[in-house]
């Protein structure tokens, strides 16, 4: 599997330290900022090694456009070869929509699958019928719609989790990846924001064929073959019940493929 996290070093461990300081932030404040707690903030401070899921959160934080230490070769980009025929790779992403499809949804579920995981560790010691809204910190609050925020509880999640395991099951095995229900399709969908946050942050090349690749996800919604999930989960727009987008639809197999 590909490594996650960027190595610690006492060096950027002085720099995050000191940027904050210049900032007058205490280690609280800069956590709170970059999404993650005081303990993994503590943490980056002495010197450990950073989740790449996490860097995002750092330069929100500290003002930074990249992390000082990085340098311009491709050590830290993502490579194809690292990820081809391993766990949740797709072969008919691959085939059909391309490598950059592929990795995609192999890399952004990885990240998904984590950050369901911590948000059901935490719900777990909450009383029942708490969300991810109610959290310190859940970084899926930020990605789910947010019509149905207060839904997102502990059962919510666990579907979620099954429904994305079956995914990854299907990529690995080379099945159809055609979204069959709107759970299907947003975990698809947010796989793809998870995975386009470290492809802004570290590129990617296939390293197959020495080539550095340009990121773009139109291979998104040819695969759905509409933009539905965008205009009517993330816009202005009102869902009511009878509406096949609403949440208590998500599960019901609505696209049918052949």
């Amino acid at each position: 599997m590909a490594q996650r996290s960027i190595q610690g070093s006492a060096a950027l461990a002085e720099q995050i330290r000191r940027r904050r300081n210049e900032l007058g932030m205490t280690i609280e404040e800069a956590a709170s900022r970059a999404g993650v707690g005081t303990k993994t903030w503590s943490r980056y401070e002495a010197g450990e090694s950073i989740r790449r899921d996490k860097v995002k959160g750092i330069y929100k934080a500290l003002n930074w456009n990249r992390l000082p230490e990085q340098d311009e070769d491709d050590a830290g980009k993502l490579k194809i070869s690292e990820h081809k025929g391993g766990p949740a790779w797709s072969s008919f992403l691959e085939e059909a929509y391309g490598p950059e499809a592929a990795l995609s949804f192999a890399v952004g579920s990885d990240l998904l699958y984590d950050h369901i995981q911590e948000d059901l560790a935490e719900l777990a010691h909450m009383p029942a019928g708490f969300h991810i809204g109610q959290l310190d910190i859940s970084l899926l609050a930020d990605y789910l719609p947010k019509q149905f925020l207060m839904r997102y509880d502990y059962e919510f999640l666990y579907r979620m989790k099954c429904s994305l395991h079956n995914l990854r099951y299907r990529a690995e095995a080379g099945l159809s990846m055609m979204a069959q229900s709107v759970m299907e399709e947003l975990l698809i969908y947010l796989c793809n924001e998870e995975a386009k946050v470290l492809i802004e942050l570290y590129g990617m090349i296939n390293d197959f064929d020495d080539e550095a690749l340009t990121y773009e996800d139109d291979w998104l919604f040819d695969l759905f073959d509409d933009m539905d999930i965008v205009t009517f989960l993330y816009s202005n727009v009102y869902i009511t019940p009878d509406h096949s987008y609403h949440y208590i639809h998500w599960d019901e197999p609505q696209f049918y493929t052949k």
